[in-house]
């Protein structure tokens, strides 16, 4: 057993000082507040739970500035992704591997502890590609949720893949077999989901069969993410994707819709009501302009949420947060509308992320509190963005960029420190990089 001893720590029902945490393995067993410091026990200032991250497509922290120049022609989502073909038809398990322990360090010094992976570069090694993720998430320490993804068409109406789309491709009894054969590494680290990549990618009869297959298991979904889609979904199935998908598939409180940026009265009374979680992804929804989340009706129905770095070109939870609230207020012209008439916008976002991501990354995280995985952040105290600040929490989200966290735990385990994580390889990140280079 071991143990540790937080001046200040962020509990469920809010700052206690002295508190003592006990842990086995990766398992929180005794939380006490008002308690005294014994001689075993690890002695730190400030303690907060660390930030789950509900998305990500780890190969793209590799396009980061490589598509954000016009080629004579208006630039959109859809011309972007061109960018981003070119970049996944390069990678291979080794490449993905090297990608993966760069990012997933950044992760955890910059205070994420789990990632749910959103990952569709199957050919044509899927199973090859997939551990390669499950290595580099074993090798830094961050919790993994790996998301498959099921990749079958090109769009609405059963369009054929394109190009680089074919290696995201798996038949069904193929997808069905990489699900199984990923479960032996799964541990309380490794966890295992599933993802059709959307309602563009997936056929009805294929998606419905495969959720009744995979029952238990955590579902993503991207979703609503932009307006062409709503528009296209309209055309093809006479309902607006969420309508759509509420409607054909027994959506609860273990599925993820990812974006949901565009969404009708209904569609977030349902979304509320099922308990599904909707990962938020701003600085990704800014870049690919998407649109704004409605944050400010979903809040009024309890709805949950959480963030996501999605394609990676930011990778700091509390940036993350600040776009979406900032977002909300350029939007509504208004300001603090995550903190609502009465309350702390700071954690009122911290809280959405903390209290929404256990049922979607089958892992108990977000709680500093008995029967919850041991991962935490130790901020740094000295830090002059938050050096005796009466708002915390408000100071995380809104004061400065300087990355706050001192030391990043994950399972019990401390995995990163100083803004550096204990587990690096960045000489083969900057080879791979080169490489790159010369072959765009």
């Amino acid at each position: 057993m071991a143990s540790l001893f937080a001046e200040n720590a962020y509990l469920p029902m809010g700052w206690a000082s002295n508190v003592r945490i006990e842990w086995e393995d990766s398992e929180i067993l005794r939380v006490t507040p008002q308690s005294a410091p014994q001689p075993e026990d690890s002695r730190v200032e400030t303690l907060v739970p660390a930030i789950p991250n509900l998305h990500s497509h780890a190969f793209q922290r590799v396009l980061a500035g490589l598509a954000e120049s016009t080629q004579g022609k208006e630039d959109d989502f859809w011309t972007w992704r061109e960018a981003m073909y070119a970049v996944a038809a390069w990678i291979n398990p080794e490449r993905l591997y090297t990608i993966a322990i760069q990012l997933y360090g950044e992760m955890v010094a910059a205070g994420y502890n789990h990632v749910a992976e959103f990952h569709y570069l199957h050919q044509p090694h899927p199973l090859e590609m997939s551990l390669a993720l499950i290595q580099a998430a074993k090798d830094v320490g961050i919790g993994l949720t790996l998301l498959p993804v099921l990749y079958q068409q090109g769009g609405f109406g059963r369009q054929a893949l394109q190009g680089p789309q074919k290696g995201f491709f798996l038949e069904t009894d193929e997808y069905l077999r990489l699900i199984e054969d990923l479960r032996a590494p799964c541990n309380q680290q490794i966890r295992l989901g599933w993802a059709p990549h959307s309602l563009r990618a997936v056929d009805t009869l294929t998606l419905q069969a495969v959720s009744a297959s995979l029952g238990p298991l955590p579902c993503h979904i991207h979703i609503s993410e932009q307006m062409k889609e709503v528009e296209q979904c309209l055309a093809s199935y006479d309902h607006r994707p969420v309508q759509w998908l509420y409607k054909h598939m027994d959506v609860s409180a273990k599925w993820c819709l990812v974006h949901a940026t565009h969404l009708v009265a209904d569609e977030i009374q349902a979304i509320t009501s099922s308990g599904a979680t909707v990962a938020l992804c701003p600085t990704t929804e800014a870049n690919l302009g998407d649109g704004f989340f409605s944050l400010e009706a979903f809040q009024k129905l309890n709805g949950r949420w959480g963030i996501g770095s999605d394609s990676n070109s930011s990778v700091s939870p509390f940036e993350e947060l600040r776009w979406l609230e900032y977002g909300q207020r350029l939007l509504h012209r208004k300001r603090n509308i995550a903190a609502g008439k009465h309350g702390s916008s700071g954690t009122r976002l911290l809280n959405g992320c903390w209290t929404s991501a256990s049922a979607v990354l089958d892992r108990k995280v977000g709680r500093l509190e008995v029967g919850y995985q041991a991962d935490w952040l130790v901020l740094d105290s000295q830090n002059p963005n938050l050096f005796q600040h009466a708002h915390l929490l408000d100071a995380l989200v809104f004061n400065g960029n300087r990355n706050p966290v001192l030391e990043s735990w994950v399972s019990g385990r401390l995995v990163a420190q100083k803004g550096e994580a204990n587990y690096q390889d960045p000489n083969a990140f900057r080879q791979l990089l080169h490489d790159l280079r010369g072959a765009l």
